[in-house]
């Protein structure tokens, strides 16, 4: 009965959300405190009503309940309890189902710290999020029920992926919808700003430390989404410019923009528009996202779904919400107030600039996803835009993004004075000699000697910032972590990109190889089986001059029930480079096929989202830490209730 116990729950939860979405702002625009005062109430029974069906459906996979096609699709008995237990979001349903359980999580923690908002406000931010939620479960009870019985059942299921079979997959998924749905909060802030009768630039105090929080966790999830590509899927690259990749890392670009514009909106009442706009079209990517990945129209080892119908029901819903709000916007936002005047030059000009270039950042990366889309529905072409395009057109936009990192916290506000900045001349002097030198002795290009100078210049600045800050630290140390994390990055994706090597070989077991000033020798060959696999593991030996060899054991592996062969990468990694190996396929003579890549500086791409998640996460934490302000009571006042007779 955990199955009926599941689909209970979710219908129940559906229920709640419709309450959700209808009683608070139908309260709020009428001024009926009792029925504002249901918000709260309902998001926290929400929450335990989709915690219930969730717990349901773990339940259901760790006891392989082959009754339930959704977990005789993506569970057997030969899988471990861990691939169990993840398995749980490994496909569309379970994955929609975490996704709206993460959002009632969110609403119920806006529910728990909503004593600081005022009643109208808070009863329409719980609202938004209501209609939401209902939207999504109603997606779910219709078209992607988890629950779904399967009879006769099978006696055994089919197994989940292998791609998925993975640690990683554990903590990715998670990530990656916590930033996604938390979107979703300052959507409903900006919503619920918009249905005010003064737009007041409040709501960008009280959203900022949710949309930090979602940040931080996009970022780690998609960071996280990198790193498993690398390792896992065996061809040593950690970035395609998959449309799925894209999806992630549009919201991603806009939400970058959204932090900066809150941050200075409640003072510069200039940005109150762009913090408004930013916030609905941050969630509206998101929910792009999700139509990308579950309506089939694009193919990608990231996507969940294939089903057009179902498409069509996530289309219905971007619809609804994006032109709903920008309708909304477009009504509401000329009530926000005047923006100031400021000179070309000082730090209000320097944060526009900052809005302009990662919003056309968006727009590139939006139209070489979508475009293939776009000329195949429309003129029956079968078009490819892959890395040369975006390639091309990032690195241009993005590399004075992070010179202005360092320029914006130092210029003055409204007006333009740089005679501050002399004693940063040193510092762009020498990013830009280190760059040169460096370029010039790797023989790379122009774009590789501008993201050195532009990561140079940004690491020294932010070094240099630190220092004249010291005092301030504790508020300063966010935007440190951040940038410095920025700078890492950029350095660690110039460098690998210009210095990766490849060697393609061909060993048997006894036999050796120079691999440029390294030696490689193919020591033996052994089959070994896994819970639910069986696989060749090579053991080589990584030959270094005066050090100790290093020990790697790629893996080809097949699993049975899915029919799947898998590559395991090896990979020996270390500050200042990554020796990769995978495994291929054995030829007639008994010979395997290796493929040895040297990647240096690897490890800096990993810090620097570690560095950039940690700055926004301890902003998050310093916020808390702050006073907050007196909380809003609720005044009573008589309920109307309407009735057949009211005119």
């Amino acid at each position: 009965m955990i199955g009926e116990l599941g689909q209970f729950a979710l219908l129940l939860a559906l229920a709640v959300a419709v309450a959700q979405a209808v009683l608070p702002l139908w309260g709020a625009q009428r001024g009926h405190w009792r029925w504002m005062a249901l918000a709260q109430p309902l998001a926290a029974v929400g929450f335990v009503l989709l915690s219930t069906a969730l717990a349901a459906l773990v339940a259901s996979f760790v006891q392989v309940d082959t009754s339930l096609a959704y977990v005789a699709a993506n569970a057997s008995q030969e899988l471990p309890l861990g691939y169990r237990i993840t398995a749980t979001w490994g496909g569309h349903e379970g994955s929609l189902l975490l996704w709206a359980w993460m959002l009632s999580a969110w609403g119920a923690l806006v529910a728990a710290r909503s004593a600081v908002l005022p009643a109208a406000f808070a009863a329409r931010v719980q609202g938004v999020l209501g209609i939401v939620a209902a939207g999504f479960l109603a997606f779910i009870a219709f078209t992607s029920n988890p629950f779904g019985r399967l009879l006769p059942a099978p006696t055994e299921g089919r197994d989940l992926n292998p791609l998925l079979q993975d640690p990683g997959m554990a903590a990715h998924p998670p990530l990656l919808y916590l930033g996604y749905v938390g979107f979703a909060v300052g959507f409903a802030f900006a919503v619920a700003a918009l249905l005010e009768d003064e737009l007041s630039p409040r709501w960008t105090r009280w959203a900022r430390p949710w949309v930090l929080a979602a940040w931080s966790a996009l970022t780690a999830g998609i960071g996280l989404g990198s790193f498993w590509a690398y390792y896992e899927l065996g061809w040593g690259g950690f970035w395609f410019w998959d449309a799925v990749e894209n999806a992630a890392f549009m919201p991603w670009l806009l939400g970058t923009a959204l932090i900066h514009s809150l941050a200075v909106a409640e003072k510069r009442p200039g940005f109150l528009r762009w913090s408004l706009l930013l916030a609905l079209l941050s969630f509206s990517l998101s929910l792009l996202g999700t139509f990308l990945v579950r309506s089939g129209v694009v193919s990608s080892v990231h996507a969940f779904a294939s089903d057009p119908a179902r498409g069509l029901f996530i289309l219905a819903l971007l619809a609804v919400s994006v032109g709903g709000s920008l309708a909304l916007y477009a009504w509401r936002a000329h009530r926000a107030p005047p923006a100031e005047r400021f000179q070309l030059g000082s730090r209000e000009s320097l944060l526009l600039l900052n809005n302009l270039l990662l919003a056309t950042a968006t727009a590139t990366v939006l139209l070489g996803t979508l475009y293939p889309l776009a000329a195949e529905v429309l003129g029956g072409l079968r078009l490819s835009v892959g890395a040369p395009y975006f390639d091309t057109v990032f690195p241009p936009l993005m590399l004075p993004l992070v010179a202005l990192m360092v320029l914006g916290p130092r210029v003055p506000w409204a007006r333009a004075r740089w005679a501050g900045l002399r004693r940063w001349l040193p510092v762009a002097l020498g990013a830009l000699a280190a760059a040169a030198a460096l370029a010039l002795g790797l023989q790379a290009s122009l774009w590789t000697a501008a993201g050195l100078a532009a990561g140079l210049w940004a690491w020294g600045g932010t070094v240099l910032l630190a220092w004249q800050q010291r005092r301030a630290w504790r508020q300063e140390l966010p935007l440190w972590l951040a940038h410095a994390g920025v700078a890492v990055f950029v350095l660690g994706v110039t460098l690998v990109r210009s210095l990766e090597q490849t060697h393609d070989l061909q060993l048997a077991p006894g036999e050796q190889a120079r691999v440029g000033a390294q030696g490689l020798v193919f020591q033996r060959l052994e089959a070994v089986n896994g819970p639910n696999y069986r696989a060749a593991r090579a053991t080589l030996s990584w030959q270094r001059d005066g050090a100790a060899p290093l020990q790697l054991e790629p893996e080809k592996r097949v699993y049975g029930r899915r029919q799947m062969v898998m590559t395991e990468a090896a990979i020996s990694r270390g500050p200042w480079r990554d020796v990769y190996v995978s495994l291929g396929d054995a030829a007639a003579d008994g010979r395997w096929a290796l493929r040895v890549q040297i990647k240096p500086f690897m490890s800096w791409v990993w810090a620097g989202v570690l560095a950039m998640t940690a700055g926004g996460l301890w902003a998050v934490a310093a916020r808390r830490r702050r006073p907050a302000p007196a909380p809003q009571q609720l005044e009573p006042t008589p309920l109307s209730v309407p009735t057949l007779s009211t005119p």
